[in-house]
């Protein structure tokens, strides 16, 4: 147990005696759901969002938890990090989350708007021009594919045919959640690499694999950079990607990594560009990863790799119906602002989910706060 928690309740009820629990409708199935569920409490700093995926188990959950409380202002930056969970820092780790500033001259300091990128589901092609129209005038857009592995990628090519069409200049950027196998990823490479890839995200599910496949596209001689995002969130040891020369570019979320410091001392420690994205969060979550975005630095890998400011898979705002507030965190020339959210109360209670799923979200609130609190191992 850390020292923090052990002053804090042992009860969430009581650390957070007013939550709100929102079901915020979607204007297009992503990820296979069509409705988000959120948790949203105030604290010192201000609000914060937890909102795991409802598959997620307590330890996982926990780190989202850790994220939130941390950005409410209830808990110290990083105050679980002698645990050893996915996205922290390992046993022995004494590394301090870097400073905003850029080593760099001339890079900036503090930024009150980060650049965005589209998200384009994987949806049927007669969708892509009204689905990219919500996000108005971005430089890059990230699709995604293999929603049904490689048999998704005649659909695939026939969506990204037709966005190339619509926005040939765009920077592009392909996410496969990690949905392929290694001899399915490399199929799908050699049919993805002509669209000019920015850089092609998780296609396989194991770090060991993503270095297998960046070796035999490099043999192959095609021009694909990979992203890892899965193997930096999920994974036992984040840092193993860099060790192993598995990707070129690592994609990082507050809530799953446990916050925003941990976030920045995982990028600092991968010695690899780095790309914030969301985890389909409300724009009080989305706070927190524009938070994070502005503090990254901007080095000569990421400048190569990615251009001078990193277009950041944070405009999924423009995925909801209705959010939190009338005028969120959506993209205005392809940027959001650098700022706090506060929810609009009619809206707490137009979108409210109703007191069973309250009761649901606070046990399992409950369930990652003991696992924050346990003793190490």
């Amino acid at each position: 147990m850390t020292a923090s928690a052990r002053d804090l309740p042992a009860s969430i009820a009581d650390l957070l005696p007013r939550v709100h629990v929102l079901r915020l409708p979607m204007v297009t199935r992503f990820r296979g759901i069509t409705e988000r569920e959120v948790m949203l409490f105030e604290g010192p700093a201000g609000w914060a969002e937890f909102s795991p995926f409802l598959e997620y188990g307590p330890l996982e959950s926990s780190r989202w938890l850790q994220a939130a409380l941390e950005f409410a202002g209830l808990l110290p930056p990083e105050s679980g990090q002698d645990r050893r969970l996915p996205g922290q820092a390992r046993p022995g780790s004494t590394s301090a989350a870097p400073t905003p500033a850029s080593t760099e001259p001339g890079s900036p300091t503090a930024r009150t708007s980060v650049p965005v990128n589209a998200t384009l589901p994987a949806r049927p092609v007669a969708e892509v021009e009204s689905i990219l129209a919500r996000f108005g005038a971005v430089g890059t857009v990230k699709a995604k594919v293999a929603e049904n592995g490689i048999a998704s990628l005649p659909e695939d090519l026939a969506r990204l045919r037709e966005l190339r069409r619509l926005r040939p200049d765009v920077d592009l950027r392909l996410d496969a959640n990690a949905k392929y196998t290694l001899a399915e990823a490399l199929e799908a490479s050699e049919a993805f690499a002509g669209f000019g890839l920015q850089y092609f995200e998780q296609p396989v599910p194991g770090v060991e694999d993503l270095a297998r496949l960046r070796e035999e596209l490099a043999a192959r001689g095609l021009p694909v950079r990979l992203a890892a995002d899965e193997s930096i969130r999920k994974a036992e040891d984040p840092l193993r990607v860099a060790e192993l020369g598995a990707a070129e570019v690592v994609i990082v979320k507050v809530q799953p990594l446990g916050g925003v410091a941990a976030a920045r001392r995982i990028v600092a420690e991968s010695g690899l560009p780095a790309v914030v994205s969301s985890a389909l969060e409300s724009s009080v979550g989305l706070a927190a990863g524009a938070q994070l975005a502005a503090s990254l630095p901007v080095t000569a890998a990421s400048r190569e790799v990615l251009g001078e400011m990193p277009a950041c898979g944070l405009g999924t705002a423009r995925l909801f119906a209705e959010d939190v507030v009338a005028d969120g965190l959506v993209p205005t020339d392809g940027r959001i602002p650098v700022t706090r959210i506060a929810p609009d109360p009619q809206r707490l209670t137009a979108l409210d989910a109703g007191p069973g799923r309250s009761e649901w979200w606070l046990r399992r609130a409950q369930a990652c706060w003991d696992v924050l609190r346990s003793p190490t191992e």
